[in-house]
């Protein structure tokens, strides 16, 4: 009960200080990159460009990416946010108008973030430098959901441990069935 104590104590410091200290000019771009990647359209439009753009490396990537965002929004949207029922960050915490702006579905976890680094994740190994690029929007999602009101901390650090999860599994599950299908052999 002390650890669950001390993660609400360390969520409620969190989200308040990073609602009031990203300043206006910062957080106006991280509320773009949030809307760029609502309904995983920034995702979608980055693999897009991988696959038209980076040959057979790039269909790979964009693959992989668009797999592992499937897969950590079902896990995240459709599992994880329906048996939580975790209310967001009171309103009086934030001080500005972005907490208008946000969904009444449960908080945790954020699958913003699990699709963000779900994507990124998995297109890092097909094609390192476009996960690199892929990375700074994907962070950008995770520090503009906490400072927006819309989540707390540990509501993205599972997102993207999910997110992780979700980059692992669309890797290792060709491996894994290839192998499982030969050894049944």
């Amino acid at each position: 009960m002390r650890l669950l104590d001390q993660v609400r104590d360390t969520d409620r410091k969190l989200t308040k200080r990073a609602a009031s200290r990203v300043p206006a000019g910062p957080a106006k771009v991280l509320s773009a990159v949030e809307e760029a990647a609502e309904r995983s359209k920034l995702w979608c439009a980055a693999a897009g460009v991988m696959a038209w753009r980076g040959g057979p490396r790039g269909r790979r990537a964009a693959a992989a990416g668009i797999a592992a965002v499937v897969v950590a929004q079902l896990v995240s949207n459709g599992v994880c946010k329906q048996v939580t029922g975790r209310r967001r960050p009171p309103k009086e915490w934030i001080p500005h108008d972005e907490v208008e702006d946000r969904p009444d579905s449960s908080s945790f976890p954020s699958g913003h973030t699990a699709a963000a680094v779900a994507f990124t994740g998995a297109v890092a190994p097909a094609w390192p430098v476009a996960g690199a690029l892929c990375a700074v929007p994907a962070a950008a999602v995770a520090v503009e959901r906490v400072q927006s009101g819309a989540h707390y901390p540990s509501d993205v650090v599972a997102g993207a441990a999910i997110g992780l999860a979700t980059a692992w599994l669309v890797h290792r599950a060709p491996h894994l069935l290839r192998r499982r299908l030969l050894n049944g052999l």
